[in-house]
């Protein structure tokens, strides 16, 4: 497991998470911690190193 910063792309707020770079390809939505929003949180992962990452907001 790999800590990873990123912002919130509601509240700007950098939030950290724990990456398992063990999955090669990764999608799910997760709450911001700061103002509990859903952010799509999309990993890509090859050799065990972090080749892509994006949170985006999900329109409601």
């Amino acid at each position: 497991m790999e800590e990873h910063f990123f912002q919130c792309p509601y509240c700007w707020e950098e939030i950290s998470m724990l990456m398992d770079y063990s999955v090669p390809h990764q999608s799910y939505v997760e709450d911001c911690e700061v103002c509990c929003n859903p952010i799509q949180i999309t990993v890509t992962v090859s050799d065990n190193t972090l080749q892509s990452f994006s949170a985006e907001s999900i329109e409601q």
